[in-house]
């Protein structure tokens, strides 16, 4: 089989069946999170904009080179070929410096991966998402999130304390949390387990922005 790339991640519905929001379309983890407020973000696009540079077509490339590196991993995973027809060769060529920290990743830990891309939701607090990769390594389950960032910010870490309750509620309990940055530039992996103190936090941190969404959505009804 052949794995294509998903250019529409962002755009995926997440319906609950049961619960206090059964029939009803809910937010994703990330949609959720992009209302919270993002520093980092003003003076990257001041730098580029100082440099001549639209940081909205940079923000594009960088995204479109992370959807393939995850496309990638997914193929791997599945043990599928990749398709990389629908990209620029140049991406392609960039995504793989992340895939190949990927592979050394792999290799480092020997995981047996029980999901790839698994798409979910809460009934209970009525969120979706879509996570990267729950994997079992010497007995313990791992949830493995995949980032091709510069950094590993907050919201990273309440995206994948999200993932942690919804998987948690469904399936039970998940041992370790780890974000995995794999650097585009050098193709080296850095591995980021999470403590249990900051998955509280983050999930704190989630609850009170799936509030703020909520509470926004009704002002604009």
């Amino acid at each position: 089989m052949v794995t294509k790339t998903k250019r529409n991640r962002a755009h995926q519905k997440y319906v609950c069946q049961e619960g206090p929001y059964a029939g009803q379309e809910v937010p994703g983890v990330t949609t959720v999170l992009n209302i919270l407020n993002k520093p980092a973000l003003v003076p990257w696009a001041w730098g580029l904009g100082m440099k001549g540079l639209d940081y909205r077509k940079v923000r594009d490339q960088a995204a479109d080179i992370g959807t393939i590196a995850h496309s990638m991993i997914e193929a791997d995973i599945r043990g599928e070929a990749f398709d990389p027809s629908e990209y620029a060769p140049a991406d392609v060529a960039k995504a793989e410096v992340s895939y190949i920290a990927w592979l050394d990743w792999r290799k480092a830990n020997i995981v047996d991966v029980l999901h790839s891309e698994l798409q979910m939701v809460s009934e209970e607090y009525g969120f979706g998402g879509t996570i990267d990769c729950i994997a079992r390594h010497n007995g313990d389950v791992w949830l493995v999130d995949v980032k091709t960032g510069k950094a590993v910010y907050d919201e990273m870490i309440a995206q994948v304390a999200a993932y942690q309750v919804m998987y948690g509620d469904r399936f039970g309990h998940i041992g370790q949390v780890h974000i995995i940055r794999l650097d585009k530039e050098d193709g080296i992996f850095t591995d980021h387990q999470i403590p249990e103190r900051k998955l509280v936090a983050g999930w704190d941190l989630f609850l009170h922005a799936l509030g703020c969404y909520r509470a926004l959505r009704e002002l604009k009804r």
